[in-house]
């Protein structure tokens, strides 16, 4: 078939610029490496948007939560990522997840519905060197594609290691020392809690420190990790309390197995260790914050020492790989477009937004202006008082480019409100951010009234 575009990538941005085209009549190739004889160290299958490390879209609060008011933004745009997220939604209290496989198979079966979407298993070793195109192949870009990127940039990509957080069959889990709640008792008791004294924290922590781990190469020795996604045994480096104050906190969960006359709802543990859903069947429970790098017999014999994951039996097991992105202040447009070769657009995590919603929404963008351009319209981006603006400012040139990392959505990307009361100023913020939206929806034709 012949095409108005190629997409390069098959993963949330990918799919979501795809939709945003192809629901609007135009012709679209999307090319998913995976299927074709490729792979990656950390995909499992070859679905189109296969969600490789948590199964959490994060806050869906969109009166005081940045990324809450990002899904906010993307729905009021029809969003396939989060339309699909809806239709695989498991119990996250106030946080928006999603069974992995409802989800990849939701997507694409909205996609191949679409007459002029043409999906297909291949490999794309080299940018095109004309016509329209959206490069949104991830942080996990298949080494000739990424050399051909680098060969075109001129610039050497930067690097981190992105890390993978086990799962744990429900039965497997003691509910006689785990316990269900969130913490504070908001949203539900939709965590499952494992409990440790100090003496069990404390040989936990020693044995994250001396537990072997995956040998690095010597070009991957010196990339650095994600702050979003630091593996449990680096944040233990940081010190012996830093777990309790991270993804081990006890504060705001009574256990109720501990409960006395004089604390009939339990006491606060010196630690814990959170699982959250991570299928519809609430048969897999995801180990929060626990991504490691540690071997796969190492995590078995430590993990087991956690009260209530005795006998824990795991559906998969934490692994670490290489995540590259592109300098994008320096070598992307305002319109996410490669300078010196404006055919091609890039979008998704490999442009240095990080996060499922955020790679998707950067795909959602690429797509609007790809139709702003396949409709002879002038592309006006969305203002930077909104999630979608304020994102794609950072990334196209708001970011300084000396220091450049990964970003997720936060309020520090918007505009300030100096007058506004700290304590009032997220509301203030998302209620600022939704009314403009409206306005920039309602004045851009190419976008839904």
């Amino acid at each position: 078939m012949a095409h108005d575009i190629h997409i390069i990538g098959g993963g949330l941005a990918g799919s979501e610029a795809a939709w945003q085209l192809g629901r609007r009549g135009y012709r679209v190739r999307l090319s998913e490496m995976r299927g074709g004889g490729d792979s990656t160290p950390a995909h499992q299958g070859a679905g189109l948007a296969e969600l490789v490390c948590s199964n959490s879209f994060r806050s869906d609060d969109d009166a005081k939560n940045a990324v809450g008011l990002l899904h906010h933004e993307m729905r009021r745009l029809d969003s396939l990522v989060m339309r699909a997220g809806e239709e695989a939604r498991v119990p996250a209290g106030s946080a928006m997840a999603v069974d992995r496989d409802v989800f990849s198979a939701a997507v694409e079966r909205e996609l191949s519905a679409l007459p002029n979407v043409e999906i297909v298993r291949e490999r794309v070793d080299v940018l095109p060197p004309s016509g329209a195109t959206i490069v949104a192949t991830g942080p996990l870009t298949a080494a000739a594609l990424a050399q051909s990127i680098a060969g075109a940039t001129g610039q050497d990509s930067l690097a981190f290691f992105d890390a993978i957080a086990p799962i744990v069959h429900r039965d497997s889990i003691d509910m006689d020392v785990a316990w269900m709640a969130a913490r504070w008792d908001k949203g539900g008791k939709d965590y499952i809690n494992c409990p440790m004294t100090r003496e069990q924290y404390e040989a936990f922590v020693q044995g994250l420190l001396d537990g072997e781990k995956t040998t690095f190469r010597e070009w991957e020795k010196d990339t650095p990790y994600f702050e979003g996604c630091m593996p449990i045994e680096v944040m233990a480096e940081r010190g012996p309390e830093t777990l309790r104050f991270g993804p081990m906190k006890p504060v705001g969960l009574d256990n109720p197995h501990a409960a006395t006359p004089e604390h009939p709802n339990g006491r606060w543990p010196y630690a814990v260790v959170q699982l959250r859903q991570d299928n519809k069947l609430g048969t897999l429970w995801n180990m929060v914050g626990f991504q490691t790098k540690l071997k796969h017999a190492e995590q078995v014999r430590l993990f087991r020492t956690i009260p209530g994951l005795e006998n824990a039996e795991f559906a998969r097991l934490g692994g670490l790989h290489r995540n590259t992105f592109l300098n994008s202040p320096v070598v992307l447009d305002r319109q996410l477009r490669l300078r010196g070769a404006e055919h091609i657009r890039f979008a998704g995590q490999i442009t240095g937004c990080e996060g499922y919603v955020e790679s998707a929404a950067v795909g959602l963008m690429a797509g609007l202006m790809a139709v702003a351009d396949l409709s002879g319209e002038r592309w006006v981006s969305p203002p930077r008082t909104t999630a979608l603006g304020a994102l794609l400012a950072h990334i196209t040139g708001d970011a300084d480019a000396d220091t450049y990392q990964p970003m997720n959505i936060n309020f520090g990307l918007f505009p300030p409100l100096p007058d506004i009361s700290k304590k009032a100023r997220k509301e203030a913020y998302t209620q600022r951010a939704k009314a403009d939206l409206g306005e920039w929806v309602a004045a851009h034709r190419a976008l839904p009234a």
